[in-house]
């Protein structure tokens, strides 16, 4: 009783710090680096916006809340892929691996790399271009462990390591996640959740394409690096909850809501939903709103506000086996380009 006790004070205190330190604050939009961050590469979480930070649950929930990892059973295994802003080179590929641990704990890998295809180099004496390419990339790797404090409550932290390179520089940047669910009600049908994340270091970037030469009047040559400016990491805080609505043994509804608070953009607030018939095939579907995206005055700082769907088809492995495999597909609209698309596999083993 005092152990439990003890989380649910934590919890508590841990809202409270979250939303003083992590409230939105619009005169810093713009102003944080490593937005990548803020993209949700997996497939079946995206289908709802990334609005159900409440209810996700196994390795998705790496890049929402989580705490949603120690609902992982034994071992699972997700591969994504995407079309970031339809109509450009940027594809977001996803690699990530679960395994529980112990009786409550599990732990957590995923690998997330973004590229931007092949960019003509250009140097300051020839602007129109060398004739060579060169190939931006952004990667980050997340090291992850859950466990279920009791049947309602469960939490986790997450490391995630993030570099950005090209050929002759790099950043790199170490990050800090955090967070709670819990659960309640019969069949645990009422879910709630908070997360802090991507809390860590500036990154600057070093390396040899900042080193410069120049002669002097005398001839001699002298080699100096360039000093760049460091930029924040884009700090936010989720709150949401969702609600779970059976009818019969083999119908689901869940409804979910969640607001985001950004550290260095305008906040968040969204609503969603998802049909699931014997937990076989899922439709989902979500909007998000950007706080002051409707005024006049103000344009929206995110492209991926508005509307968002997608489906699931999960199949067992086999008559008697408690293995499934999942197909996931998912749309989000954007003000610019086509859209975001986003496949994904998911094996539970």
């Amino acid at each position: 009783m005092k152990k439990l006790n003890f989380t649910y004070i934590f919890i508590f205190a841990f809202t409270l710090v979250s939303v003083g330190l992590y409230a939105g604050n619009k005169d810093r939009v713009g102003q944080a680096g490593a937005t990548e961050l803020l993209i949700n590469p997996w497939a079946r979480s995206s289908g709802m916006h990334s609005l159900n930070q409440a209810s996700t649950r196994g390795l998705e929930a790496m890049r929402l809340n989580v705490g949603g990892l120690a609902f992982t059973n034994k071992t699972q295994v997700i591969l994504a892929s995407g079309r970031w802003l339809s109509g450009s080179d940027i594809t977001l590929t996803t690699f990530g691996l679960a395994q529980a641990v112990g009786e409550t704990g599990v732990l957590g890998v995923n690998v997330s790399s973004m590229s931007f295809g092949d960019i003509e180099r250009t140097v300051t004496s020839n602007p129109s271009g060398t004739g060579g390419n060169f190939r931006p990339s952004y990667t980050n790797i997340g090291i992850a462990y859950s466990k279920s404090f009791s049947e309602s409550i469960h939490g986790g932290v997450l490391l995630r390591i993030i570099t950005h390179s090209i050929s002759d520089g790099a950043a790199t940047g170490v990050a800090f996640d955090t967070g709670i669910q819990y659960v309640t009600g019969e069949n645990d049908h009422i879910k709630f959740g908070i997360a802090l994340r991507n809390v860590g270091t500036p990154m600057k970037l070093r390396g040899d394409g900042l080193e410069k030469s120049a002669v002097n009047d005398v001839g001699e040559e002298t080699t100096f690096s360039e000093r760049t400016e460091a930029y924040e990491l884009p700090s936010l805080l989720h709150i949401g909850g969702a609600y779970d609505l059976y009818f019969g043994d083999d119908t689901r509804l869940t409804l979910a809501a969640n607001f985001t608070s950004n550290s260095f953009r305008n906040d968040f607030l969204g609503g969603g939903i998802e049909f699931a018939f014997r937990e076989m095939f899922m439709l989902r579907a979500g909007y998000k709103y950007e706080d002051g995206a409707l005024d006049d005055l103000q344009v929206a700082n995110s492209a991926l506000t508005g509307l968002a769907a997608g489906l699931t088809v999960e199949l067992p492995l086999g008559k008697e086996s408690e293995s499934k495999i999942g197909f996931d597909y998912s749309y989000r609209t954007t003000h610019i380009y086509n859209g975001v698309h986003s496949l994904g596999i998911k094996i539970d083993l």
